[in-house]
């Protein structure tokens, strides 16, 4: 992609954007998974209690400076901070903003990680189970043919062409070609990082159709911005007529000594 390329890209996307409202360009994605609710709340709780605490800090500044201003005030009047008065004042403000912020978020997160995402589904024939590797800079998926084994003849690999079914739960083992990157699912509210030499593991359950992004959302080299693919979601059905139809359309070709081609590997359950 040449200069001239990039520019006309930019502005392209710099007038849909004027097209746009202030709330419409700053709001979140459309959240489809049932789980990402969760996360949503929890950004929205701790966004309202640093504006909270931040509004307080504000009106004591502005509010000192006007009562103390020098027209009232002439000669300053020095204090180092270190009476027990105010060491006093200053722990009983710290000790409100760790129990009111960080105690709060934290149980919060906790208690919807050990309830909600740490809660594994049970891989029967019901879960979709999806290999994604990561390289600079594509993604690349894989998933188990009929015979629900991976890395065999009849397995379907696709490049930045993410298919997923609504209403059913979804496993994704990640790891990375090259360097780490972050297999990111904005309208899920998930990501976890694509590492060398390691596989990761998430799960979600989708409840809207669509097509959406899927991102890297560690910078990893030059054209990390171009490391896009799709997730394009269906009813069951609809998935299930795309499998037969991948299943017999193509062949995974089973050259071992090419690695671009035979990168999967053996699945490891949860359960």
């Amino acid at each position: 992609m040449n200069l001239y390329s990039l520019y006309m890209k930019f502005f392209v996307m710099s007038a849909k954007a004027q097209e746009m409202s202030l709330w419409e360009s700053i709001k979140p994605p459309v959240d489809i998974s049932t789980n990402g609710h969760l996360i949503d709340s929890l950004f929205n709780l701790t966004t309202m209690l640093i504006l909270f605490f931040f509004s307080l800090v504000c009106i004591g500044l502005f509010g000192f400076s006007y009562l103390y201003q020098k027209k009232k005030h002439p000669i300053a009047y020095y204090v180092h901070g270190t009476s027990k008065k105010h060491i006093a004042i200053v722990a009983a403000i710290g000790a409100m903003v760790f129990i009111m912020v960080d105690m709060k978020i934290t149980g919060i997160s906790n208690r919807d990680y050990m309830e909600s995402f740490a809660k594994w589904p049970k891989e029967d024939k019901d879960v979709v189970r999806v290999q994604v590797l990561g390289q600079q800079w594509a993604w690349n998926f894989r998933y188990a043919g009929k015979d629900g084994i991976f890395n065999t003849e009849d397995d379907i690999v696709t490049l930045n062409d993410l298919r997923l079914p609504t209403g059913k739960k979804i496993v994704f083992q990640v790891t990375a070609k090259d360097v780490i990157h972050s297999f990111s699912l904005p309208n899920t509210r998930l990501k976890v990082d694509a590492m060398p030499g390691r596989v990761s593991k998430m799960w979600t359950e989708l409840t809207k159709t669509g097509v959406y992004d899927v991102v890297c959302a560690q910078i990893c080299g030059t054209f990390h911005y171009r490391m896009q693919a799709k997730m394009t979601v269906y009813t069951p059905e609809e998935f299930e007529k795309w499998q037969n139809e991948m299943s017999e359309r193509t062949k995974y070709a089973m050259e071992k000594d090419n690695a671009d081609l035979y990168w999967g590997w053996k699945w490891v359950a949860n359960n």
